[in-house]
């Protein structure tokens, strides 16, 4: 009798050792699982959600601007050269996660074009001829401000050479192939009806100085450059003030894949190029100081050229997008541009 009841006491102690051993590994594995759980949690945490219900994905967090013209200080002029120049526009973007903006000077548009297309650039400000001609040839890239509609190009005629428009046939202008000055000159000989005209490009400095060597009847020139060559004796054989639909305009555009991970930074980049606007209007003076170190000429030369009162406060007028529609249509119908698409399609409001 004693011995049962040792083997029954053995047995309970027994039972009792196996379901506590069983219940430790239950508490063991159920901990197990939750931390499994929260780490999975993280990992895979869905996105966050708008208001509106949409997926917000995350923004990078550099940034990567193009825009035209190249300087020591690196900045571009106007409300968005201003604005990064101040850090208006930087602070801004950062309430977004953009915490650095890489600027990238280029010599034209074509070739900002094509750091934009291939990846290097998430948007650029560059003229609105090349922007159409990349997207013609289907770049993904959405319109999303005009900050300027007074583009004018001019014609430059060599000294003691063309002093008319029809004194250029036969002759050679150097031009900047793929720019809104190309697009002026291809529609002032259209309008002229000049057909024997040879056009070679080449950059803006190489030009003039061809021109200088008298290797070139004329060029196409814009800007403050125009100003010194015609103190210089050469001749303004033309320009587009003469002509109002060849006037160009300038375009920011964003690519497709950037605004995938951006939805809003149309209007998050509108409302900060327009703060730092407000910002230039309320100082000047101050803006002009700045623009001389830019771009190395006189404030006087700047209000000459490019006065503030020509920056546009709002993303697009009415006059700005039909001088757009004009321009596509002409490169279009001259078979310089690839193909048409929708003007309504690219231009992101």
């Amino acid at each position: 009798m004693q011995i049962d009841q040792s083997i029954k006491g053995a047995r309970r102690v027994r039972n009792f050792s196996f379901l506590l051993g069983l219940i430790l590994i239950l508490v063991f594995l159920s901990a197990c699982g939750k931390a499994g759980d929260t780490k999975t949690t993280t990992a895979s945490a869905a996105p966050s959600t708008t208001s509106t219900g949409e997926v917000k994905r995350s923004v990078p967090t550099v940034l990567n601007y193009g825009y035209i013209g190249t300087n020591k200080l690196n900045f571009p002029t106007g409300a968005e050269g201003w604005g990064f120049y101040k850090g208006i526009i930087q602070e801004e973007l950062k309430k977004y996660g953009i915490t650095e903006v890489k600027l990238t000077g280029f010599p034209n548009g074509p070739d900002q074009s094509e750091s934009l297309i291939s990846g290097r650039l998430d948007l650029g400000s560059l003229g609105d001829t090349p922007a159409i001609l990349a997207r013609s040839t289907g770049a993904k890239t959405r319109l999303i401000t005009q900050g300027a509609t007074d583009s004018i190009a001019y014609l430059i005629g060599k000294k003691n050479g063309p002093k008319t428009i029809a004194d250029l046939k036969g002759k050679t202008i150097a031009i900047q192939k793929g720019s809104f000055m190309h697009r002026y000159i291809a529609g002032l000989l259209k309008e002229q009806n000049i057909t024997d005209v040879k056009l070679i490009h080449m950059l803006r400095p190489d030009g003039e100085a061809a021109l200088a060597r008298g290797e070139v009847d004329a060029m196409t020139n814009t800007g403050i450059p125009v100003l010194k060559q015609l103190d210089q004796g050469y001749t303004n054989l033309d320009d587009a003030t003469k002509h109002p639909n060849l006037i160009g305009t300038s375009a920011t555009v964003v690519s497709e894949e950037y605004l995938k991970k951006f939805p809003d930074f149309a209007k998050v980049w509108n409302d900060a190029r327009l703060k730092a606007l407000n910002d230039l209007l309320s100082k000047p003076e101050e803006y002009y100081k700045f623009a001389e170190q830019v771009t190395g000429n006189s404030a006087e030369l700047i209000k000459k050229t490019a006065p503030i009162e020509l920056i546009k406060k709002v993303n697009f007028t009415d006059d700005g997008i039909k001088l757009l529609e004009g321009t596509k249509k002409f490169l279009v119908d001259e078979k310089l541009s690839e193909k048409d698409f929708n003007l309504t399609d690219w231009i992101l409001k």
